[in-house]
């Protein structure tokens, strides 16, 4: 079963607790644990004050984490899956690169 398979034609996309949203769970759980895991490598990595890559490094990584969580919210809620913008379906291919997208691409590029 699909990413698109399951959200289309479900209005509000991963019905909770279903199959898909499963193992939309499992990939962002598994994203989060990465994440915090690359937090915890910087901060044993640090002597001294950061300097600016790890600064920016470690904000890109609390970000991702804060966009996982609210992902993990979507999912609870029934509308992971669906861009938070036009509320069409996030094409499978996006939320496999990104699975805590909250936009298609189009409505990405349009906030840029």
């Amino acid at each position: 079963m699909t990413v698109n398979s399951v959200v289309n034609g479900v209005p509000g996309g991963y019905p909770p607790g279903g199959a898909a949203a499963r193992q939309a769970r499992e990939l962002l759980e598994q994203e989060r644990r990465t994440r915090i895991a690359e937090l915890a490598l910087l901060d044993a990595e640090a002597t001294g004050a950061p300097d600016e890559a790890a600064l920016a490094r470690r904000g890109t990584l609390q970000g991702n984490v804060e966009e996982i969580d609210a992902a993990l919210i979507r999912l609870d809620d029934g509308t992971y899956g669906l861009c938070g913008d036009c509320r069409k379906p996030i094409p499978e291919g996006r939320l496999e690169i990104i699975p805590y997208a909250r936009r298609c691409v189009g409505c990405q590029q349009r906030r840029r």
